[in-house]
């Protein structure tokens, strides 16, 4: 059982399940985020023991900064969350704003490599814990107006394999969740408030849940020292992998 446990992104649909998860497990939380007044709500919310940091992981100094200032208690992290992440827009790549793919990527991949950067080193010093990085089916099965958020989940689960190349032998595990179509303000935050384009994408079906994907981590982390899982895929029933696009242009 994780005793102390930091989570990214935490005030978010996934964070908050995870948050609660852990906190019914009887782990210490590190809750980190952008807005402290919905961290407080948070940590109130889920009761238990929480210590809170405030940063934006894109921002270097200040993750620096907010790590540096863990107290004893909270220090010794046993299991990271990285799970700050986003997709912006989903208009073709010839159409899009390239400040959305800066921001997917510092966030995505430049965040989770510097806040796993920091942790990691004490991890390998106590010779036990575990990084679970919030990937996605999109690094293995890219779609339409997919393309950088595709590209920087794919960069998650590589960079989770790479990882655990370099951790053998040092007790410390590494796991990619990668969910697919899962109902939360994902698609809200996609697409810039818009509450209707965004209730399109879950339209008629049955999605998974944020509690399904705490499901997913909690299960990970729990699971005996000697027992790594490297990756877990999960979808919906009603959703699944779909055939490669071809465009076909009508005789004359």
């Amino acid at each position: 059982m994780p005793a102390i446990v930091l989570i990214t992104g935490a005030t978010g649909g996934f964070g908050s399940a995870f948050a609660k998860r852990f906190a019914a497990l009887g782990s210490k939380l590190v809750l980190a985020g952008r807005d402290m007044n919905k961290l407080k709500g948070l940590a109130e919310e889920v009761g238990g023991t929480s210590y809170l940091v405030q940063f934006d992981v894109r921002d270097r100094a200040a993750v620096e900064a907010g790590l540096a200032s863990l107290p004893p208690d909270f220090a010794e992290i046993d299991l990271l969350v990285n799970n700050a992440g986003l997709a912006l827009g989903a208009d073709p790549a010839f159409k899009s704003d390239i400040t959305d793919w800066e921001v997917m990527v510092d966030t995505n991949d430049k965040g989770l490599a510097i806040v796993t950067g920091l942790v990691l080193p004490g991890m390998v010093a106590r010779g036990r814990g575990h990084v679970i990085n919030i990937s996605s089916t999109a690094a293995s099965y890219p779609y339409p107006g997919g393309h950088v958020y595709c590209a920087s989940k794919a960069f998650v689960t590589q960079f989770s394999l790479a990882l655990r190349a370099d951790l053998i032998g040092t007790g410390v595990r590494v796991t990619s969740v990668e969910p697919g179509m899962v109902q939360t303000d994902f698609s809200l935050v996609r697409f810039k408030g818009d509450a209707e384009r965004a209730a399109k994408v879950y339209a008629d079906t049955v999605p998974l849940t944020a509690d399904d994907v705490a499901e997913a981590v909690t299960w990970a982390a729990t699971l005996p020292p000697h027992f790594n899982v490297n990756r877990v895929e999960i979808m919906p029933t009603t959703q699944g992998p779909g055939a490669l696009g071809v465009h076909r242009t009508p005789k004359a």
